[in-house]
């Protein structure tokens, strides 16, 4: 990522911005940059070739999709030997964990339980495991990435693998057939109203296709993205002396404010410049940017340093 200075980015950083925060910021960068150099030096895999979801509207023909719940936990790759993360970063997962666990690549997510996924990243990512917080994690599996067979035969292989091996700490996510859309509207309400992040359809006759493909889509109340911190607005009001909004890069170049999702923790030591943070909208303005956008959290789910 190019260079970018407060001033060229059209940031405030002036003195209503703690001294602690500030100082909070710079220790963030810090760890970042050692938790980067230890990584190079010992952890670094290839990132897998994982296929990725767009996004469900209502109007897609919903013939032969199976649905299931969108789990708020960390992605998962196992090559038949360890786990990796989405970026490519082996993660250390107790070798008790993954005891007998197939030879088979297997796609799935880490997960601690519904709202729970700060705790899951803070797990994952440590370079030397904690006991008490893997025995709360489950891997759930849900494709077969090396398998040739359209996805409803992969659901088949799935649920065979996970009955054949003696290891508790995988499981097949539940895949149910989709009847409507409205059926979809009422799932959705009641996995939404019981802490749930969303759900995924995977059309049953595709194969698996590393990349974007419109054979999964995930269905959720708002749409996500992802972006860059870049630089922080003052707050003001009751925010005085803490960070008011974030300045937010997408990938496409395009700049933005998050002022709304934060703790007042959060904005008293907000994420790092250079960080990646999760935010929710509702839909894009004229000018294609996103409408109503709030902070979700930061996106830390590789393996890069002690939490």
């Amino acid at each position: 990522m190019r260079k970018r200075t407060g001033q060229a980015a059209g940031i405030c950083h002036d003195s209503s911005l703690t001294e602690a925060g500030e100082n909070t910021v710079k220790s963030w960068q810090g760890l970042a940059i050692i938790g980067v150099w230890i990584v190079s030096a010992c952890c670094l895999a290839q990132p897998p070739a994982l296929q990725l979801a767009q996004t469900y509207e209502q109007g897609v023909a919903l013939q032969g999709y199976w649905v299931s719940e969108k789990l708020d936990g960390v992605r998962a790759y196992w090559d038949g030997e360890r786990l990796i993360s989405k970026g490519g970063h082996v993660i250390n997962a107790p070798s008790w964990f993954v005891r007998g666990y197939p030879g088979t690549p297997m796609d799935g997510e880490l997960w601690m339980g519904r709202g729970r996924f700060s705790d899951v990243s803070a797990a994952v990512r440590r370079l030397q495991p904690l006991a008490a917080e893997w025995r709360q994690i489950q891997y759930k599996v849900f494709d077969l990435p090396d398998s040739g067979a359209r996805f409803s035969q992969r659901i088949e292989q799935m649920r065979t693998l996970a009955v054949a091996s003696n290891a508790y700490t995988f499981s097949v996510i539940e895949q149910q057939p989709v009847s409507s859309h409205a059926a979809l509207l009422q799932r959705l309400d009641k996995v939404m109203a019981a802490g749930g992040e969303g759900l995924m359809l995977h059309h049953g006759d595709s194969l698996y296709q590393a990349g974007r493909s419109d054979a999964v889509l995930k269905v959720k109340s708002h749409q996500d993205a992802e972006a860059v911190v870049i630089g922080y607005t003052a707050g003001k009001g009751k925010y005085r002396g803490m960070m008011g909004a974030l300045v937010v890069e997408r990938a496409d170049g395009r700049q933005f404010k998050l002022g709304t999702g934060f703790t007042d923790k959060q904005r008293k030591a907000p994420p790092p410049l250079g960080a990646t943070v999760t935010y929710k909208y509702f839909g894009k303005t004229a000018t294609g940017l996103p409408r109503f956008a709030g902070f979700l959290r930061i996106r830390r789910d590789e393996p890069l340093a002690e939490p």
